[in-house]
């Protein structure tokens, strides 16, 4: 079994729009796997082995809020989970949660740079511990992002400060922790409960340097993800399988520790 924990879509009327603003935003960079569509992402899936994805929209004003989060809770089906997401400048975070709440969504998505926040800023420890307060998951993007210019807005020690600052829940940092910052996942992350996730994928990271971020945060913390349709899941879940980890580890890090997480 694989389940994807980082997949996007987008509602069928903007896909072909939304894809194209990115590919131009990060300088066509990334070449997309499917059309952005949740139809696209299910060809994907059944072509490239893959039996549940979370879906992770990123809210970008809070005028989306209700559409989006109900958007989000209408493609959810045996195939696909989705997350939802509030604004960081919402006005009132408490409603903005509880309205995700009500749709039965399992978490939020941020995204610090298209958002234009700090992960650590005062005002979203309070959104943070109260999204987990409601049992919600906390999915980050994590580093380097190419449409955006450094000096980016979370780090690995960042996200390490977070989770010694808030009262438990599930945090998980993309791409490995961080994008292109994983001498820093080495060294902040592993004393910490932050989960990871795969996404963005080996083509970034070397083999050895994910075995040595998955020894030294434990089997138990490493989620699958691939960032469709900015990376293919297939090469994704065929280089995992390829390395010297015991089958159990393969199996914790591409569908059990994701199963735990989602209740399933």
């Amino acid at each position: 079994m694989v389940i994807d924990f980082h997949t996007h879509a987008f509602p069928d009327a903007l896909a072909e729009r939304a894809i194209a603003s990115l590919i131009k935003a990060c300088g066509n960079l990334y070449e997309p796997c499917h059309n952005g569509t949740v139809a696209g992402l299910c060809d994907n899936m059944n072509r490239f082995g893959v039996d549940i994805s979370v879906v992770q929209p990123v809210i970008t004003k809070p005028s989306q809020t209700v559409t989006l989060n109900e958007w989000a809770a209408s493609i959810q089906s045996d195939k696909i989970i989705s997350f939802g997401g509030i604004h960081p400048d919402t006005d009132d975070y408490k409603r903005d949660i509880d309205f995700v709440c009500s749709l039965g969504l399992k978490g939020l998505k941020f995204h610090v740079e298209y958002q234009h926040f700090t992960i650590d800023e005062p005002k979203m420890l309070p959104i943070y511990d109260y999204a987990f307060s409601k049992g919600l998951i906390i999915l980050h993007h994590a580093g380097f992002d190419p449409a955006f210019p450094p000096p980016y807005h979370s780090s690995p020690k960042q996200f390490a400060n977070i989770a010694k600052r808030l009262r438990g829940g599930t945090l998980i940092a993309a791409h490995l922790g961080g994008q292109k910052q994983w001498d820093d996942v080495e060294k902040y992350l592993p004393d910490t409960n932050v989960y990871i996730d795969t996404s963005m994928g080996f083509e970034y990271y070397s083999k050895e340097q994910f075995l040595r971020i998955v020894d030294a945060l434990g089997d138990d913390r490493i989620l699958f993800g691939s960032d469709s349709p900015w990376s293919k899941a297939d090469r994704e879940i065929e280089t995992i399988n390829s390395l010297s980890l015991s089958q159990g580890t393969k199996d914790k890090i591409l569908y059990k520790n994701a199963m735990g997480l989602l209740n399933l």
